[in-house]
């Protein structure tokens, strides 16, 4: 399958949806990997967690626009980034689709997440009780998930562990839209960063993605 949506944030930033249809064979012919890779697919049981590594990966190549090797690691925080290229990248998946952003000039993150009910049943683990005031409605489960998919976009974005989503990214009201932005607040030690969030719903999937410094 061909990337399903694409969308340019500015000159030299972008992220892109994949939806994952092939098999893991078909994704694997299209990689180019090198023995601890193959060592790491290989260990992986055949299931989705195996067709999202490879999918993330083929839509980056995809993204990137070449057939060279792409040198693609995971920092102590958990952070992909690329080392012989100049793109600073995150990726997220869920269930049937890959996601991935890029950017040459700022730090990025993206999350992709199922819209389900079950979102409200651990809202108040995420969100802080002045956050949950201004959610509700008939879109309130959308709502929830922009919420999720954004604390989690800036996670990515920062880049460091030890931050919690309830205590540290903290979002201003907002009103739903199928496209829209969310400004937030990352709060850690005595510093204070301002993102403004991207989202979108995206058949029954919700989309959270930010451009940072």
């Amino acid at each position: 399958m061909a990337i399903a949506y694409r969308q340019r944030i500015d000159d030299d930033t972008e992220f892109a949806l994949w939806r994952i249809e092939e098999e893991a064979t078909d994704l694997y012919s299209q990689l180019q990997l090198n023995q601890q890779e193959k060592d790491f697919v290989e260990s992986l049981s055949n299931g989705k967690r195996h067709l999202h590594w490879l999918g993330t990966r083929v839509l980056l190549r995809k993204m990137l626009r070449t057939d060279e090797y792409i040198d693609c690691k995971v920092d102590e925080h958990g952070k992909p980034y690329l080392v012989n290229l100049p793109y600073h990248i995150s990726l997220s998946h869920s269930f049937d689709y890959a996601a991935v952003m890029i950017s040459k000039t700022h730090k990025v993150g993206i999350d992709i997440e199922q819209i389900k009910q079950k979102v409200e049943r651990i809202a108040n683990k995420f969100m802080r009780k002045q956050e949950l005031a201004f959610i509700g409605g008939r879109q309130k489960i959308e709502q929830l998930y922009v919420c999720w998919c954004a604390k989690e976009a800036v996670y990515k974005c920062n880049g460091q562990k030890e931050v919690s989503f309830a205590d540290n990214i903290l979002l201003e009201p907002f009103q739903f839209e199928h496209h829209g932005v969310v400004n937030a607040q990352l709060h850690k030690k005595n510093n204070v960063i301002d993102y403004t969030v991207g989202y979108m719903q995206y058949e029954d999937y919700m989309i959270g993605y930010v451009k940072g410094e």
